[in-house]
């Protein structure tokens, strides 16, 4: 064998590895997902988890499974997507109340080097509601009232 058939060979051979892990990750999603919902069942962040999971099922070809972690201002829930293997198998749906809790709680986990987002899913709009016999108009009236 010639040398510089030799070399062309062990160059291939050498180049085996990165095109198999190549292949793998183009293989993403071999497996269901785990979507943690730092919440429990019913909320509005558990309706969005569940719309976004069915949607995505198709896309990816793959299931996700909903889990409902509730408890601590949704840190219980973030702490376990923090500690999961990072390999896109297990992911969060957050919102503001889930990525403020290090100002309250003593957390395991980095907030802001440990999390990557992702996306916007949805915008919920708030209501304030009170009796009808209130004597306020507007939220300023409100304000001015307490």
């Amino acid at each position: 064998m010639k040398r510089r058939q030799f070399l062309g060979l062990a160059a291939s051979a050498a180049a085996i590895p990165a095109l198999a892990s190549i292949a793998h990750a183009q293989s993403y999603p071999s497996r269901p997902i785990t979507l943690i919902v730092p919440f429990p069942p019913g909320g509005s962040t558990d309706v969005v988890g569940r719309i976004m999971a069915e949607r995505m099922r198709p896309l990816l070809g793959q299931s996700l499974i909903i889990e409902n972690v509730g408890g601590a201002g949704g840190s219980i829930a973030l702490g376990r997507v923090a500690r999961a293997t990072p390999d896109g198998y297990t992911i969060d749906i957050g919102q503001w109340d889930t990525h403020v809790g290090g100002i309250i709680y003593n957390l395991n986990y980095d907030l802001q080097n440990d999390f990557e987002p992702v996306g916007l899913m949805s915008i919920n709009p708030q209501l304030m509601v009170g009796r009808k016999n209130l004597p306020v108009d507007d939220l300023n009236d409100d304000v001015s009232l307490a």
